[in-house]
Formats: structure tokens, sequence, C-alpha cells
């Protein structure tokens, strides 16, 4: 670790401030405000969950917010830092329990230091890269300009391999999140058949930043039955 929780939330934060700036100026940040709604209602008790499961990320700055794009994605930076792409909305039409699979999933990422981990495997192939520009091409920005960040030998050795555990770390926390929260734990499920509906089955498992669809959907449903009890407990009113 390279690269410690600070000083991955110090830059996650200059670049999405950048990233906010540049959307604001193309006009496609926030531009729906139903939407922008809909998506920080779900959030919230999402991060107070964070923060009961993580009790100093209370001091991190949290920001939630949607950005106009075609694109089929959300992500949260280390330091709580959040957006939801409309292209995730428009094109999979998740209902509230399955939106609140995405957010948790992603908020699991910060929470679980997934971002300093890859800042640090990337400053280690590529050490002359700013930390700001790191961060955001880690979140799926090329801030800098970068378009790569890794020769393909690298990407496939040393970071497809932590990424695929790194996502399953972040389904587990992320539909336990979801379920204290109060949203049903098996929307996750039917999120992700969704998700591959739309994006195909992806290419060969090793491959893939993912881990195999089926296997994912295995593993949710396990995770799922499990914390039934607890989202029963903590079940939202409709």
């Amino acid at each position: 670790m390279l690269v410690n929780d600070n000083e991955a939330a110090q830059s996650s934060a200059q670049a999405y401030n950048q990233l906010l700036l540049n959307a604001e100026r193309q006009r496609v940040l926030d531009a729906d405000p139903a939407m922008l709604n809909r998506v920080q209602s779900i959030a919230q008790p999402l991060i107070g969950q964070a923060i009961a499961l993580r009790p100093e990320t209370r001091n991190w700055q949290w920001e939630v917010h949607v950005l106009k794009s075609d694109e089929v994605n959300a992500w949260c930076m280390a330091g709580g830092k959040i957006a939801v792409y409309t292209g995730l909305i428009q094109k999979i039409r998740p209902t509230d329990d399955e939106l609140a699979q995405v957010l948790g999933h992603e908020i699991a990422h910060a929470l679980l230091s997934h971002q300093a981990e890859k800042m640090s495997r990337v400053q280690v192939q590529k050490l002359g890269l700013g930390l700001g520009v790191l961060a955001g091409a880690v979140a799926g920005y090329d801030l800098g300009g970068v378009a790569g960040l890794a020769d393909t030998v690298a990407t496939v050795s040393l970071q497809l391999p932590n990424s695929r555990k790194a996502e399953s770390e972040a389904d587990s926390v992320g539909i336990e999140l979801a379920a204290k929260a109060g949203y049903n734990p098996y929307a996750a499920i039917s999120l992700w058949e969704k998700m591959i509906k739309v994006g195909g089955s992806g290419g060969p498992d090793w491959l893939s930043t993912h881990p195999n669809p089926e296997q994912r959907l295995q593993s949710m449903r396990a995770k799922a039955q499990q914390l039934m009890p607890v989202y029963q407990t903590n079940r939202r009113a409709p």
C-alpha cells in the first residue's frame, strides 16, 4: 500500500471537483432534479450504514451526483465521492431496491479501500503519474489525457486478478449495506440479470475485471438468503 486512504481521498476530491466542474460546463451535471432526488434519497440510508460499519467515514465529505451519459455505470471514489450515470437508470430501469444494490456495491469499494489499493498498484507500474490523475483514471476517467495506466501484460498479471477479488468483496459488503438499510437483498440478483442482458456475458473470466456472471449470481443468491432476516427487520415502507 503505497497510497493510504487519506491520500486517496484527497486525490479523489481533486479529481471529483474537476469532473463536476467539467460536467457543469457541459450541462450534464444533475440535469434531472427528480432523478437526482431519487438517487440521493436511496444513497443516504446506505451512507448511514457505511458510517456504522466504518465510523471514521463520518468525517468523509460524502457527495452524490448524477451525470448525463449513455454509459451504464456508477462509482464511488475514495472519500465518498459518488456518481451515477443516467444511462444506468434509463437502460437498466432499476427498482429502488436494485438501485440501492448498485450504490451499496460502489460504496463498498470505498469502504474496503479498493481505490487506494489500485492506486498503489498503478504507482508501482507508472511512477511518473500524479495521484490526482490516478484517482480519476481508476474511477473511469482519463483526467490527464493518459491513454492507458499500464501495459497489457502488467494489467493482466497484476491488476485484473485483484480487481475480480475486489468486485466479489464489494458484492458481499454492498448487499449487506443495502439489507441493513432496508433494501431487498434479492434485488442484487435481478439487477445483475438485467446488467447481463444489457451488456452481454462479457469476455473470458480470466480477462475480466468482474467475476464470471454465473458465479457472481450464485454467490449473490447465497448472500441474499443469508441476509433476508436482516432485511425483514429493517424493511423500508413502500
